[in-house]
């Protein structure tokens, strides 16, 4: 009897080691190039000598920041093109691909050894001598805004990149001046490091005649990747492929482009030899982008009934020493997307200042800004139940926006598209047995254990971009195949089941007949698009290729007019088929396939494209939590989300998404912080020693629920639910810790959420 695999059509595959990782290609004559990186977080560069390292066995060459000095290199900029507060701009430091006069934090790249061996490479980078002048350091976002502090650059006053508001300032103010109680809270969402189960690598290669160079490297979609490389190098963008591979795991910290793939791409003109870089976990620990590093002071004003009234929030986002692309993007635009979150608040006001310091940079994790904004809101709102003495649930109840108002104009003028927030928390309340928790408490406290509970409801955006639209391709291949094509680097999506699924649907074909396909760099068809960021791919290129499928049926019923004799009135198309109504006579789609050539001319080919929208994903969760005070551990005794990310594709999908992203979330609530030592600028969570990972026991029992409104802003009436784990976890799980430790008298505890921290509370709480 064959063997039946269920789940999707890609695990296969991935699991049983068949997948190929930048790491796993090589080339002909490659040569290994090794980073020598900055040792200290912020010094004066006074001379580098790599004379030794020229001279040791197997060394090629070694490429420092003199070298590049007249390479013609641009400074990578930034997404951000609005202004901010005052009408001034982003302030962009000017990032060198290796360092040269100076280093601004522990990992910055300052030179390239390239060689026969990774070893020999490995080797010679320690016999390159750097003399530094040690500079003061600043690093923490509230070290960097104090008056006094250490400046990064000198036209960069008080640390501050960006100033960004949004919002009626005048309007909120004289509302909180009236209110008959504010609540206020200061929180911060740690800075936390993405490591993705594949390290960064690239192997770059350069065909001299034909002057264009072949990346292979793990990246989060071509269209959004190759940009930013073609105009940090110079290199015409025709001129770079971007060969396609899987990607081992991204999080947002591969959605542009680094200094070192330009590196990469000097010298392998320069040698004429392709060059591998597989970097070690210690460097993406301190040089892949790391995410969150917020904190906020968040304010709510109620009336004597608990209704918001207004809502004010001061963000300072650390950035580290350099701008990533997306990174102010993250903090400014996204976060404000949701300032009010699920609630109908008339006015509000936000202000975000970006702060430089000496740090590895920042850019989108997980969630990228809307955890945040959730994490604080929500915080609020429990506190605010608190002070009011008003249940946590019925006091947002008294505030959601109800179903009838959807579209919803929020306090920073985002409209939500479609919603129905009550029925969310109703539903989770009832699938966590909430009613019955105070029992449960109880049993808890008589075997010494403190036990909580908490709620959050939350929304966030999805979709979006920067290209205006996204592009995909239907194709017809030999064998009754069809081919999906499209811009895009799945990394743990799904994509391989779902397109497919989506096209099957449309032309009444098995899925397993479709097959979704990169773009061929050898053989590309110019197709326009966005990466994989920000729970939109299949939003944006679902519904690309939704439409592309409907032209196809259009093409068809052409062919199968012809075909049939037949007016095309009097054909309609069902499973696969266009029959002439009322009678037995039909012809199916791919039997008007096989009577062309597979090739680019195949009449049935289509293309189809999306322009940008957003829709607005949302849920209700809750967590129950125990507290051993002997130890302070936390753990989680059933967590319960109930989402809303409009029509489903593929239920098996939405589930996967769902458990990784709430895991990655309670990751950063219970352990995991990119911890700087505040005096030095040193990193002192750089290996798996340090570094606490989430892993699946983590969260036993997680159920997760679908109450869905379908979305009206894109054809497949989808949502996107990548990230809602990220974003409802870290209210939900802080919120039923503090409740845990309620009798105590504590009403707040920073993540992460540690059994050091918690204990150290529960200690300090039993003192007074």
């Amino acid at each position: 009897m064959a063997e039946v695999f269920k789940g999707r059509r890609e695990d296969r595959r991935l699991m049983t080691g068949v997948g190929r990782y930048t790491a796993d290609w090589d080339l002909p004559g490659q040569l290994y190039g090794v980073f020598l990186r900055a040792d200290r977080a912020h010094a004066l560069m006074r001379s580098v000598d790599a004379t030794a390292a020229r001279k040791h066995p197997g060394v090629i060459s070694v490429i420092t920041g003199a070298d590049l000095a007249n390479a013609g290199f641009k400074f990578p900029g930034t997404m951000v093109s609005y202004p901010g507060r005052g009408g001034q701009s982003v302030k962009v430091p000017q990032r060198p691909c290796l360092a040269r006069d100076r280093v601004r934090f522990v990992g910055e790249e300052v030179a390239l050894v390239v060689a026969t061996s990774k070893l020999a490479a490995q080797d010679a980078t320690e016999l390159i001598a750097i003399d530094y002048e040690d500079l003061p350091v600043v690093a923490h976002p509230e070290d960097a805004v104090k008056a006094g502090a250490v400046q990064l650059y000198p036209d960069i006053q008080n640390n501050i990149c960006f100033d960004y508001e949004y919002g009626n300032e005048a309007a909120t103010d004289a509302v909180f001046a009236k209110a008959h109680h504010v609540t206020r809270l200061k929180i911060e969402s740690q800075r936390i490091c993405g490591n993705p189960m594949e390290p960064r690598a690239a192997l770059v290669a350069y065909d001299a005649a034909a002057d264009r160079y072949d990346v292979y490297t793990s990246n989060q979609g071509p269209t959004m990747f190759k940009p930013g490389l073609a105009y940090v190098s110079g290199v015409p963008p025709e001129k770079i492929r971007i060969m396609p591979l899987d990607v081992g795991g991204g999080f947002g910290l591969r959605s542009g482009s680094f200094p070192e793939h330009v590196v990469l791409m000097y010298a392998a003109k320069a040698l004429g030899k392709p060059i591998k870089w597989v970097g070690s976990r210690f460097e993406n620990f301190v040089t892949d982008p790391h995410g969150r590093a917020i904190v906020i002071e968040g304010e709510l004003a109620m009336d004597q009934g608990g209704k918001f009234l207004a809502i004010r929030t001061n963000w300072l986002a650390d950035q580290g020493a350099y701008l990533t692309a997306a990174g102010p993007l993250i903090n400014t635009a996204n976060g404000m997307l949701t300032l009010s979150g699920v609630y109908n608040i008339p006015v509000g006001y936000g202000r975000h200042r970006l702060m430089l310091t000496n740090t590895t940079p920042t850019g989108p994790y997980r969630g990228a800004g809307r955890p945040d904004m959730a994490y604080i809101c929500e915080r609020l709102v429990d506190q605010a139940a608190l002070e009011m003495k008003i249940d946590r649930a019925e006091i947002r109840r008294r505030n959601f926006i109800p179903k009838a108002a959807f579209p919803f104009k929020n306090a920073a003028g985002a409209v939500y598209d479609s919603g129905d927030i009550e029925a969310l928390i109703n539903h989770a309340l009832e699938a966590s047995n909430w009613s019955s928790f105070e029992a449960r408490r109880k049993q808890s406290s008589a075997n010494g254990k403190y036990r909580g509970i908490g709620c959050a409801t939350f929304i966030e955006p999805a979709g979006g971009g920067a290209a205006p639209k996204d592009q995909a391709a239907v194709r017809f291949e030999e064998g009754d195949k069809i081919a999906l094509i499209a811009p895009i680097t799945p990394h743990g999506q799904g994509h391989e089941t779902a397109f497919p699924e989506i096209v099957a649907r449309v032309l009444g074909v098995p899925p397993e007949s479709i097959t979704l396909r990169g773009l061929d760099p050898h053989h590309s068809i110019p197709l326009m698009g966005n990466g994989v960021v920000g729970s939109r791919t299949a939003m944006h290129y679902g519904s690309a290729l939704k439409l592309a499928a409907g032209e196809v049926v259009k093409k068809g019923l052409e062919l199968a007019s012809r075909k049939l004799e037949a007016a095309p009135d009097d054909i309609e198309f069902k499973n696969g088929r266009y029959t002439i109504k009322g009678t037995g006579r039909s012809v199916g789609l791919f039997d008007l396939a096989r009577e062309h050539r597979p090739d680019a001319s195949h009449p049935l080919n289509a293309n189809g494209e999306w322009t940008l929208s957003r829709s607005f994903p949302s849920g209700a969760h809750v967590a129950e939590v125990e507290i051993d005070p002997a130890t302070g551990m936390v753990d989680i005794i059933q967590y319960t989300a109930v989402d809303d990310c409009g029509d489903i594709i593929n239920h098996t999908l939405v589930e996967g998404q769902l458990h990784g992203s709430v895991l990655q979330g309670v990751g950063q609530v219970l352990g995991e912080i990119g911890y700087y030592d505040r005096s030095n600028g040193q990193f002192l969570t750089g290996t798996f020693m340090d570094y606490y990972m989430p892993r699946a026991g983590l969260v036993r029992n997680l159920q997760g629920h679908e109450l869905n409104v379908r979305s009206p802003t894109n054809p497949l009436g989808v949502k996107g639910v990548g990230e809602a784990g990220t974003t409802g976890s870290l209210p939900t799980v802080v919120n039923a810790i503090v409740d845990a430790l309620k009798p105590l008298g504590i009403q707040h505890i920073d993540m992460p959420c540690t059994p050091a921290r918690v204990w150290e509370a529960i200690q300090a709480a039993q003192k007074h």
